[in-house]
């Protein structure tokens, strides 16, 4: 596959399953031709020694455009490993400048509540439409298993069997990983999973092939609107940060939660800390009796 074509699904890929904004598509698109062109156009078939040497052509640029351009070049080929383009993921070889890494964007609990409302809400008024029973099942393993888009519209037919309260995914790298699905997903899944024929591959059928993440992407932010949200604030990958913040708001061990996960790296993991660590700052300033108590008055100076 030529470079200017793999750029183009990978672009297509953060739009939808990412929500990435234009100017975020501009930029990356921008970074990855740049490499190519660098690369006399031989970006998809880089190996390590080729990547060593496009960073040392950035040694002049400063940590945070090193950083930047690495980050989505690695972002990159593990697209294009996880679509099976090429087999492995050379992008160890690329520069790591130390950083500090943006919080990832996620939803209050308030927010959460919202969506699962106009969920109830479609069901209400729409009983027994198999669309509304697509997004209910859709909702409920992004939101309650933290799922990929990817890995969500290409969820094989039978991928959910009897009681078993599981899933096993094949994720990023070919690493399979063990997804708790709650009691009220496998509930959801087997209400849709009834209007799907039993020979159909797909659990989310679509045309000849699944469900496409760009259609999940419109789904996800059509609810939001709906439920009084505003749409550029959600994605399928804003659910699964919300699924992993929640998770460790309400105790969940940080180990389980990179196997839920499915990251290689538990530094990958650990940014959820952060998001978690500005929520307990806010609970202590709003919910602590101290904060009812008069301030100390600065002592008196001559």
């Amino acid at each position: 596959m030529r470079d200017a074509e793999a750029i183009g699904q990978f672009l297509e890929m953060l739009a939808a399953e990412g929500g990435a904004a234009r100017n975020t598509l501009l930029a990356y698109g921008s970074d990855l031709r740049a490499a190519s062109s660098m690369l006399g156009g031989g970006l998809v078939s880089a190996d390590a020694g080729a990547l060593q040497k496009l960073g040392a052509e950035w040694m002049p640029l400063s940590r945070t455009s090193v950083a930047r351009k690495s980050s989505v070049l690695r972002r990159f080929f593990a697209f294009l490993e996880e679509e099976g383009i090429r087999r492995d993921d050379p992008s160890d070889a690329l520069p790591r400048p130390a950083v500090q890494r943006a919080l990832p964007r996620t939803l209050g609990h308030g927010d959460i509540d919202r969506l699962f409302a106009a969920l109830e809400e479609r069901r209400s008024d729409r009983h027994g439409d198999p669309l509304t029973l697509r997004l209910i099942a859709l909702f409920e393993l992004l939101y309650g298993s933290g799922l990929r888009a990817t890995e969500l519209v290409s969820l094989p037919r039978h991928a959910l069997r009897g009681d078993r309260p599981f899933l096993i995914l094949r994720g990023k790298g070919g690493r399979e990983r063990l997804v708790p699905i709650s009691d009220r997903a496998r509930a959801a899944v087997a209400d849709w999973s009834a209007q799907v024929p039993a020979d159909q591959p797909w659990l989310f059928p679509s045309g000849h092939s699944h469900l496409s993440r760009v259609r999940l992407f419109q789904l996800v932010r059509e609810l939001a609107a709906e439920a009084g949200i505003p749409p550029e604030r959600i994605s399928p990958h804003v659910l699964r940060h919300a699924f992993a913040t929640h998770l460790l708001e309400g105790g969940a061990d940080l180990r389980a939660l990179q196997t839920m996960l499915g990251h290689a790296d538990i530094g990958t993991t650990q940014i959820y800390t952060h998001v978690n660590s500005a929520h307990l700052v806010e609970l202590v300033n709003a919910k602590h009796p101290l904060m009812d108590l008069p301030k100390a008055k600065a002592p008196a100076t001559d």
